[in-house]
């Protein structure tokens, strides 16, 4: 199951993918984003790790499984038995950057997270994007 959410934004791709790789930084960006702490040092990259806290859940290691430099950096953690990969996908306009973000659920209880996750999700990276778009337009 897939949830996602795009944005176009008046600004560079460099600047949007140095905001996105900045996981630090994010609680900043947005109030679904409680606390990212780094779990590896140097640039991120495949096999990076990053403990992230959300409101209203557990803390969870995601790790990046994926990276493709000023284009898209993947990663995943486990939920309850599934598997739950979000996506930072970027692509330069000829006016800004299309920042799509998107989160698939995979695994046994995939069906069930989908129905009571899905509006939380859809809402959670809504306002993510709508931080990206005010960091980077600024």
């Amino acid at each position: 199951m897939r949830i996602e959410h795009t944005i176009e934004i008046a600004a560079p791709a460099d600047r949007v993918w140095e905001l996105t790789l900045d996981v630090e930084k994010w609680p900043e960006l947005t109030p679904t984003i409680t606390s990212v702490k780094r779990l590896d040092g140097g640039p991120m990259a495949v096999g990076s790790q990053a403990r992230i806290k959300q409101p209203a859940q557990g803390t969870r290691v995601w790790t990046v499984t994926d990276l493709e430099p000023k284009r898209h950096f993947v990663w995943s953690t486990k939920v309850m038995g599934s598997r739950m990969t979000g996506g930072h996908h970027l692509s330069q306009g000829a006016t800004g950057t299309t920042n799509r973000l998107t989160v698939d659920i995979e695994g046994p209880f995939a069906p069930v997270l989908g129905v009571l996750l899905r509006r939380p999700i859809l809402n959670a990276i809504t306002k993510e994007n709508q931080g990206f778009k005010r960091a980077a337009e600024a």
